[in-house]
């Protein structure tokens, strides 16, 4: 069935070679912290966030074999496993846990404290890991052939082709400084206004982009198709619904209905938006949150075979051998990990649940770990509906919570608590599987790499709490620097299901128009998300998925070159988040101590400077990709 006996590893099990070094883990755990954060910048931002194998990998690939002069690609491969451990625990977290600080902010509750933002993402994180440990044997060996991992697959494919390192490594350096210094023009000088907007008054209508170069990278990087899809859904909003709100209901006042502001005062006061804000909005929460579990019904038939083969495959035991690529922590260990975390998620005050409701906790995560590592072999981890596995955990822990007389502000944050463990360790399992993949391939390790990974996590735990607040004491969540769609969206449907002051009628909207796409076979989720996020940064992640198509639809080029050369753009375009996320964590710092370093009222070059600003951003793009020198 598959050809697992005839594979051979690129470094043999036999050859020893350096590891699990300091340097290795040194960088893995820089690399950790800082693609954590500023994924967790970007994820708060735009609702998404970007894999950190790759640019991990040819950052340490270029100070290993380049700097260092050292040829270890395993050194390089133990990087880009903490590194990427980072990434994967901040996309968890910020999917969930800023709703805990809007509830504070709303005098509901008493903010999160650090120990516990802290603890529920270790907890997470730490299970994430050692559910998918006894899984490797089944999943990685045993289904080698059948199970592709396509992202760890590509990570081992990059590392393979190390005798580039070097010159890919300048191009992921290039993109974090361009974008540090487009970042700090917009943002730290703000001579150039963020957002450059047209608004049609009698129509009321409005449109523009954001002038940022993580948008126009994560344009690039999700391509035209997901892309178009996500500006379809915000022209959709912002050209089709708001203009028929004002149309048809000028002068009544559905919601805020307390507030009794009429439509029309409502665009008066903060044109489009205000609009968007208090109506669309929640038309797009209805549609994220059915696409949501839209994908988790479709997904049910490969869910259930996926965890039936999965726990038969695990029936053979694990491998026995004593060789080097055959070591996995041993299960004795791992079993005295989980029910450590069972005790700590019990103990913790965030998470007010009773010694059972904690071993539930964890039987949902096993489930979901499993469910996780299989689909991101068979379909990726782009495809991996961890969001729909959010939102049904969500329901069950809310509606369970409400049941048992767990009502009130106390439910809500006990099922977000709940909401952010599960989610955490769905992303995580996921990613240890590509990482574990990645390393089969090259001949790693597996027990040195499962420890890499939990070392990835506990200090992408420790940092993500301290990123968490910073962002909220410098310009709070919903707001527009910061708007935390998805944490806004769980906060919504827990709230809704709690008993709370939803405009459902504005919500089932959104529903059935999911509804409809699905039925026409249109992806849910990018429209949806385009239309629960504001037009001017569908808009800039559209330009950057046009570029891409640009590159992609030439004709006269051949195909290695052109591969090579949209490779590289992924690589630039990693680069640029993690620089634009980096400064954004240095301009939340200086935020929170009152430094102000706008020049805006000396030199204001308004939306001409945002435009010939995003221009260059696309030359840059373009220069390190497009118009890069072929090494001789």
């Amino acid at each position: 069935m598959n050809d697992n006996k005839e594979f051979k590893p690129y470094i043999p099990a036999e050859k020893i070679t350096p590891e699990f070094t300091v340097t290795s883990i040194v960088m893995g755990l820089i690399l950790a912290v800082v693609f954590g954060a500023a994924n967790a910048y970007l994820g708060l931002r735009v609702g998404m966030t970007i894999s950190a194998s790759i640019p991990a990998a040819v950052i340490s690939m270029g100070v290993i074999r380049v700097i260092m002069k050292k040829n270890s690609i395993l050194e390089s491969n133990i990087v880009q496993t903490i590194g990427s451990a980072g990434e994967s625990l901040a996309a968890g977290a910020i999917f969930t846990m800023p709703a805990l600080f809007l509830w504070a902010e709303e005098g509901l509750c008493d903010m999160p404290s650090l120990i516990e933002i802290t603890l529920i993402a270790l907890c997470g994180g730490v299970l994430g890991v050692l559910f998918m440990v006894p899984l490797r044997n089944a999943l990685i060996v045993k289904e080698h052939a059948t199970l592709l991992y396509p992202e760890g697959t590509a990570c081992a494919e990059v590392l393979l082709a190390g005798e580039e390192g070097g010159s890919n490594a300048a191009t992921v350096f290039s993109g974090m400084g361009f974008a540090a210094v487009f970042k700090f023009i917009v943002d730290g000088l703000k001579v150039i206004p963020a957002d450059v907007a047209v608004a049609f008054k009698s129509f009321k209508g409005e449109i523009g982009m954001e002038v940022y170069p993580a948008l126009l990278g994560v344009g690039y990087i999700v391509g035209p198709k997901i892309a178009s899809y996500m500006f379809v859904g915000s022209l959709v909003g912002w050209m089709v619904i708001i203009p028929l709100i004002c149309l048809f209901g000028p002068d009544i006042s559905l919601y805020p209905a307390d507030a009794g502001v009429t439509i029309a005062q409502l665009y008066a006061d903060g044109g489009a938006s205000n609009i968007w804000d208090n109506y669309v909005k929640y038309i797009g929460a209805g549609a994220i949150a059915t696409g949501g579990i839209i994908s988790l019904i479709k997904s049910l038939p490969l869910i259930i075979t996926t965890f039936r083969d999965s726990m038969k495959s695990m029936k053979g035991g694990q491998n026995k051998g004593t060789l080097r690529t055959e070591q996995d922590i041993p299960m004795n260990v791992i079993l005295l990990g989980i029910v450590a975390m069972v005790f700590v998620i019990w103990i913790v005050p965030a998470i007010p649940v009773n010694l059972l409701g904690a071993a539930i906790i964890v039987v949902f995560g096993f489930f979901f770990a499993t469910v996780s590592s299989r689909m991101v072999g068979l379909i990726g981890s782009s495809n991996n509906p961890v969001s729909g596995m959010a939102i049904a955990t969500l329901l069950i822990a809310t509606m369970a919570f409400k049941a048992s007389g767990n009502t009130g502000i106390d439910g809500m944050t006990a099922a977000i608590a709940v909401g952010s463990v599960i989610c955490v360790v769905a992303a995580i399992a996921g990613d240890t599987s590509q990482d574990l993949k990645t390393g089969y391939l090259l001949g790693a390790t597996p027990k040195k790499q499962q420890i890499a990974e939990l070392l990835g996590v506990v200090v992408a735990a420790l940092a993500i709490g301290g990123v968490l607040y910073l962002l909220n004491s410098a310009w709070g969540y919903g707001t527009a620097d910061v708007p935390a769609p998805q944490a806004t969206l769980m906060k919504m449907i827990v709230e809704g299901i709690m008993g709370g002051n939803l405009p459902w009628n504005l919500v089932f909207i959104g529903v059935f128009l999911a509804v409809g796409l699905e039925i026409l076979r249109v992806p849910v989720m990018p429209f949806a998300i385009g239309l629960y996020l504001p037009i001017y940064l569908n808009a800039s992640i559209m330009i950057g998925g046009v570029v891409r198509m640009l590159m992609d639809g030439r004709k006269k080029v051949d195909q290695k070159r052109k591969e090579e050369q949209s490779t590289n753009g992924t690589l630039y375009c990693a680069g640029m988040i993690a620089g634009e996320g980096l400064v954004g964590i240095l301009l939340a710092v200086l935020a929170v101590f009152g430094i102000n370093l706008s020049i805006a009222d000396k030199l204001n070059l308004g939306n001409i400077g945002g435009i010939v600003l995003m221009i260059i951003m696309i030359l840059s793009l373009l220069k390190f990709s497009l118009w890069k020198k072929k090494k001789a």
